[in-house]
């Protein structure tokens, strides 16, 4: 497993990177994320503003949300993306 890195240096490409982020409650999570900037949102669809850029992250199978992740590493090559 790679090093963990802050997330300042992350990719901002669209590319899928493991973050790590603490939710509501203090539990730290691990997760695949996404960087998503307007453009891309616009891209895709629907009414978004600069509010909305930002990571974004699958919470479950069927739930994406907006996180605020501390670190990051590359995604290995068996993590699904999901």
């Amino acid at each position: 497993m790679a090093a963990r890195k802050p997330i300042e240096t992350a990719p901002r490409d669209g590319s899928k990177v493991t973050v790590y982020w603490q939710d509501s409650e203090g539990v730290m999570n691990e997760s695949i994320a996404q960087y998503r900037s307007l453009d891309r949102l616009k891209a895709a669809g629907g009414d978004w503003d600069e509010n909305d850029t930002g990571w974004w992250a699958y919470t479950d199978g069927h739930t994406q949300r907006k996180i605020d992740p501390i670190s990051w590493r590359p995604a290995s090559a068996g993590d699904d993306g999901e």
